[in-house]
């Protein structure tokens, strides 16, 4: 996927690595990113990965936690 450069507004986009940095990258999807951008963090990374990282990063808004908490809760 071509990342928007206003989505990761403070390195350069073109050295960024999904898998390396994947941490870095469902964070910054999570709080702002699009429908697009979601949906291919959804298909490309663990659902259980973007769970830890609800439930464990420092850098997420309350709002977005909250909700991808929700929307990650196994039913």
């Amino acid at each position: 996927m071509k990342f928007r450069p206003s989505l990761f507004w403070d390195i350069d986009v073109s050295t960024l690595d999904p898998d390396k940095n994947s941490e870095y990258v469902i964070e910054r999807i999570l709080d702002f990113g699009r429908d697009d951008e979601v949906r291919w963090m959804w298909e490309h990374y663990n659902h259980m990965l973007i769970r830890k990282i609800t439930q464990t990063s420092r850098v997420l808004h309350p709002q977005t936690r909250a909700l991808w908490t929700l929307l990650t809760t196994p039913q």
